[in-house]
């Protein structure tokens, strides 16, 4: 059985630009209408809730790649440009071959060059979300907080978590072919390597913004340089 997630449409003419999120948030906190409306002209927008995130359904601890079947479901077969960042940027790098997403274009930001969810220590995570201390872990202390946030459902983005572990984000068996734009904040350390992810791809180029992991993607500038590179 097929199963849709959660997807905002804001009509228009033109090839469509899908917006995916990052981890712990949903689309109309990433992507508001108030930052992105006339962006990218009149071109239509869908705005889409990752699994366990938002309005759309949990998919336990499916690997990834269950999840980016569920995300190239959502978003169809229409060629689209697709923007992702955190989180969505990891999911967007990896439809870009997806065989049912045609990408023309690229723009991820915040952008780790690793895999962090591997490093997750996902028992004492638990476990604190059931009452028990903070973990002593920097990592996982910082994803608990993050899946605590008000309006998150916690056990299901580690479900989440656990699923895309398993299945670990390794950018060179999956660099895609299409024109990227790698952008991160200046101060955003999660964001650093995205030179040498720029490196592995045959059309690619790296741009810092101002700000840090949860402030570069809110900027003028980052709306600027993804405005600038899906108008070519």
């Amino acid at each position: 059985m097929t199963v849709s997630l959660s997807v905002t449409h804001r009509p228009g003419q033109g090839r469509p630009v899908a917006f995916l999120h990052g981890l712990a948030s949903r689309g109309s906190v990433d992507w508001p209408d108030r930052e992105w409306e006339g962006v990218l002209g009149e071109r239509p927008r869908m705005v889409i809730d990752l699994p366990a995130h938002g309005d759309s359904v949990a998919l336990g601890s499916a690997t990834t790649s269950v999840v980016l079947d569920t995300i190239a479901s959502s978003i169809g077969a229409e060629e689209v440009d697709l923007v992702g960042y955190s989180l969505g940027a990891r999911l967007a790098w990896d439809l870009a071959h997806h065989p049912g997403v045609a990408v023309r274009r690229l723009v991820l930001g915040g952008l780790s060059a690793g895999e962090p969810f591997a490093f997750v220590d996902l028992p004492a995570a638990r476990a604190a979300l059931a009452g028990a201390r903070s973990p002593r872990d920097p990592l996982t202390g910082m994803i608990v907080q993050m899946v605590s946030m008000p309006g998150n459902r916690p056990a299901d983005l580690l479900s989440l978590i656990e699923g895309l572990a398993a299945e670990p984000f390794v950018p060179g068996h999956s660099a895609p072919a299409v024109p990227v734009l790698l952008l991160g904040g200046a101060d955003d350390e999660m964001a650093a390597g995205i030179d040498d992810l720029a490196a592995m791809l045959p059309d690619a180029r790296a741009r810092r913004v101002p700000g840090d992991h949860l402030s570069a993607l809110h900027t003028a500038e980052f709306r600027r340089a993804a405005q600038e590179f899906l108008a070519a």
